[in-house]
């Protein structure tokens, strides 16, 4: 195979968040600057796929010959970063992402189509959770993944034991390290991975979460009521913290297509920020999406409600990708706390998040009173 010199035309997402203009922003799907495929890669059906897309939508393709990946890293973390947000990495996943770990209280187990996202979001969660230059990892073993969770059924501690929950079976969530529909054209592991539990005849339910909208390739395929998918959506004065993502009125109408395309779904609102007039714009969101489904029927509705949070390193980590950033990130002004493993994590203070949960969720009582709260973090 020929080694593809890198193209310096190929249009990208630009890491640079910015005010958002009158009107929806048009969606466009991500174009790496780079696509690197390991030898290891290539043994897989699915990493022999994944190329050939990349190949096909023009995206300069490197076949690399050790399955190491190299020279990524950079002096300058804002260099490194931008480089690294622009490259996609066709790899196998180790034998450590088939051992799955609970992941509370979203779902009983999580698994890993992919590890990184292609967007820029000034407050990602991943910061100081992924080692290294934030890269996209696509893992061509798709078939290992994937044949890997039937060994979970039943063994989780979430749905599989909670009484409000157990109607869903075994839950398993894809998008803890990634967005996968951000990068489903390059990959098509979101489709197979619905298919698969379309045709799995257990309780069973695959869980993802987005802030893209291009679900058209999901709308026909065999679901069979066992993904739900989930648009994370914040008021519009954030926008500007999200930079590369579809725009909120995309996503809304996103939501519309597959819930009339008998999918369940979701709306994880996240992070929630004290933005100036917040109770009103929060409404104005939650009226957003009870807008945005009017007339579709027979709906599985959910939310998740999470507030911002952050810790030193990954406030460290996101400065340095950001440092132009007006998110708050002001330790004194928050609560500090413990996570179970011991480390420190800094939430609002506690009359503050009462306040939010209280007029969140009394007012998606009253503007869509069918929809199920799952949890408040």
């Amino acid at each position: 195979m020929v080694l593809a010199e890198p193209r310096t035309d190929t249009p990208h997402i630009d890491p640079v968040a910015s005010a958002p203009s009158p009107g929806p922003r048009p969606s466009r799907l991500w174009r790496p600057r780079r696509v690197l495929v390991t030898p290891a890669a290539l043994e897989h059906a699915h990493g022999r796929a994944m190329a050939a897309r990349a190949e096909a939508l023009g995206l300069p393709v490197e076949y690399l010959a050790a399955n190491r990946l190299t020279g990524l890293r950079n002096p300058d973390s804002r260099i490194a970063y931008r480089e690294a947000k622009a490259t996609l990495a066709i790899v196998v996943a180790p034998p450590t992402k088939l051992r799955l770990q609970p992941i509370p209280p979203s779902a009983d187990w999580r698994f890993d189509l992919a590890e990184g996202c292609p967007a820029h979001c000034q407050y990602c969660y991943l910061a100081g959770s992924l080692s290294g230059p934030p890269v996209t990892r696509a893992y061509a073993n798709l078939d290992a993944i994937l044949d890997n969770l039937p060994a979970y059924l039943g063994q989780g501690a979430i749905t599989s034991t909670q009484a409000d929950r157990a109607h869903e079976g075994t839950t398993f969530e894809a998008s803890c390290y990634t967005d996968p529909l951000g990068i489903e054209h390059l990959t098509g592991s979101l489709s197979a991975a619905i298919t698969r539990f379309g045709a799995w005849d257990a309780p069973v339910q695959l869980r993802f979460t987005t802030k893209f909208a291009a679900v058209k390739p999901l709308l026909g395929l065999a679901h069979n009521g066992r993904t739900r998918i989930r648009f994370s959506v914040n008021v519009r004065s954030a926008s500007r913290y999200e930079g590369g993502t579809a725009s909120l009125d995309a996503r809304l109408a996103a939501l519309r297509a597959v819930a009339e395309a008998g999918y369940p779904v979701g709306l994880t609102i996240a992070p929630i920020l004290p933005v100036p007039d917040w109770q009103d714009a929060y409404a104005g969101l939650i009226r957003d999406v009870s807008g945005a489904l009017a007339g579709v029927t027979d709906i599985d509705l959910t939310f998740e409600l999470i507030t911002h949070r952050f810790t030193p390193g990954s406030k460290n980590v996101l400065q340095g990708w950001y440092p132009g950033s007006d998110l708050p990130m002001t330790e004194t002004e928050r609560s500090r706390k413990l996570t179970k493993f011991g480390s420190v994590k800094y939430v609002f203070p506690q009359d503050l998040m009462q306040s939010m949960r209280t007029d969140l969720t009394e007012e998606i009582r009253r503007s869509l009173p069918q929809a199920r709260i799952l949890y408040w973090t």
